[in-house]
């Protein structure tokens, strides 16, 4: 057996890889405001208030790099993060979007937000998938399907990540994962394995960083040699 023929250890890789240096570079609020396209980028969707800014700190590893609230609609811009040990190079991108559904704000301010996330969907070569979070205590609502016809129409990969795993029962765990996949069914662009985790109780984190590492992997498996 050669050193090809060993499966890498994703789980390690990605704990490594989320240990790196994470910062903050750019914030968009129009699609010709956008960063320029440069290393691999991961968004991170979801209705208002499911949890994003949460996973995200809890992804990196880190108490406030993006901003929590309880008001819905918090995040109003695109905002992008650079991830790795050397600033002018990073290996990933992440980008936080805005949340989709109710929001403390305009109609007017939510169909901009709208036509944002339309267009960078469409126009993001370096875009790898999407990472679309679903309250795992209610699972997939009317929104979350018109979400996901979006990202169908755009053609582009994206993955379920179910969250609040500590607020459902262990016994409904298993229940709740397969309902998703159900829901998924009808939705032709979606990767077939759905996550389940707790950014508060760190339960699943490691599982989402190992699949974000595996598709840096599959994308160019020598992006780690610059770790």
């Amino acid at each position: 057996m050669t050193d090809a023929d060993i499966e890498p250890d994703f789980a390690e890789i990605g704990r490594k890889l989320f240990a790196q240096n994470c910062d903050f570079i750019w914030a968009a609020d129009r699609i010709d405001g956008l960063p320029p396209m440069g290393p691999l980028e991961i968004a991170f969707a979801g209705r208002s208030n499911v949890g994003k800014s949460s996973l995200l700190n809890a992804l990196t590893g880190r108490k406030a790099l993006a901003r929590t609230s309880h008001t819905p609609g918090r995040t109003q811009q695109l905002n992008f993060f650079n991830l790795g040990p050397n600033p002018d190079a990073p290996l990933l991108r992440l980008v936080d979007m805005p949340g989709y559904g109710y929001a403390a704000v305009s109609k007017e301010k939510i169909a901009n937000w709208t036509r944002l996330m339309t267009d960078f969907l469409r126009g993001r070569a370096t875009l790898a998938r999407v990472f679309v979070l679903i309250d795992g205590r209610h699972g997939l609502k009317p929104l979350d399907h018109d979400m996901l016809d979006q990202l169908d129409q755009a053609a582009l990969s994206y993955q379920l990540v179910l969250t609040k795993r500590d607020e459902v029962k262990a016994s409904q765990i298993e229940h709740t994962i397969l309902e998703a996949k159900a829901g998924l069914r009808r939705h032709s662009a979606a990767h077939p394995e759905v996550i389940f985790l707790s950014s508060h109780e760190d339960e699943g984190v490691g599982e989402l960083r190992a699949a974000i590492a595996l598709l840096m992997f599959e994308r160019d498996r020598h992006v780690f040699d610059r770790a």
